[in-house]
């Protein structure tokens, strides 16, 4: 009987660990939608808000795979934003929250998911593709 328990535990602990361990997911975001709201001072100031439902493709941006949707405030002008969103897909959903920058990359954390991607954790790579920010490539490296 003795025995049984430390078997028990294992199995437990092994069972808590998610699917999506060490799952690397490369994906492009296509910008169509983003809108501002001038919340602060005229023009680009703390609080202002950003909001954004877009479509998401596979790697070679030929394939829609999902959506995404979320929300960014100003916190630092002509810098950064700090955001929050869900990627859906048809396997679950991945949620992240973290800064944006304005130029160069972003390096936001995974903070949960669901179905498929229960558990996840991880981080999230953005790179801009181009110049006026109308699609981003996202690598997200789950642990």
């Amino acid at each position: 009987m003795k025995k049984l328990i430390p078997i028990a535990s294992l199995m437990l602990c092994l069972a808590a660990i998610p699917a999506t361990a060490n799952e690397r997911i490369q994906l492009v975001e296509r910008a169509l939608t983003d809108a501002t709201l001038d919340l602060g001072e005229k023009g680009d100031s703390v609080g202002d808000l950003l909001t954004f439902a877009n479509p998401v493709f596979d790697a070679a941006n030929k394939l829609q795979l999902g959506t995404d949707q979320g929300y960014c405030v100003r916190v630092v002008v002509g810098k950064s934003w700090e955001c929050s969103w869900t990627l859906s897909l048809k396997d679950g959903q991945i949620t992240v929250q973290g800064p944006f920058n304005d130029s160069g990359d972003s390096l936001l954390a995974v903070t949960g998911g669901t179905r498929g991607y229960a558990g996840a954790k991880g981080e999230l790579k953005l790179h801009a593709r181009d110049a006026k920010g109308s699609a981003y490539d996202f690598s997200y490296e789950l642990l």
